[in-house]
């Protein structure tokens, strides 16, 4: 499968635009990749698991927008979780990749989430504010 060469993107909306255009594997290929990867350690059969699923980790994300947080910095820790899941997936489970994944993209966002995500945030004074400039 023939995946683009540039991925430079410039705006989150081209981002999820090229998302958007990623193929979806068939159970076949996926195990496929998932085998050459675990089985040769090929880095461009992982690399063309991730990229296909990312559509999944923007639609777990989404889930995460009520935070107050930078969508695209939560969508690239669902992303890390979702290169931990390759890492990590065996194929002669059963289960597809994204049934798999959903827990390590999920973990990933919920550590996010809780290191920068604050109910109260901590006042300051006019003089306070002035010594930080």
């Amino acid at each position: 499968m023939a995946l683009p060469v540039n991925l430079s993107v410039g705006t989150f909306d081209a981002y999820l635009n090229l998302v958007r255009q990623m193929p979806r594997l068939t159970s076949d290929q996926e195990r496929e990749l998932t085998l050459r990867f675990r089985d040769h350690g090929d880095l461009e059969a992982a690399r063309e698991l991730v990229m296909t699923n990312l559509r999944f980790v923007v639609h777990v994300a989404r889930g995460y927008s009520g935070y107050g947080l930078s969508m695209p910095d939560i969508i690239q820790e669902g992303n890390i979780g979702l290169m931990k899941a390759v890492k990590r997936f065996d194929p002669d489970v059963g289960v597809r990749l994204v049934s798999f994944a959903v827990h390590w993209i999920k973990a990933e966002i919920h550590e996010y989430v809780i290191k920068n995500w604050g109910i109260v945030k901590v006042a300051t004074t006019k003089a306070q504010r002035k010594n930080m400039i």
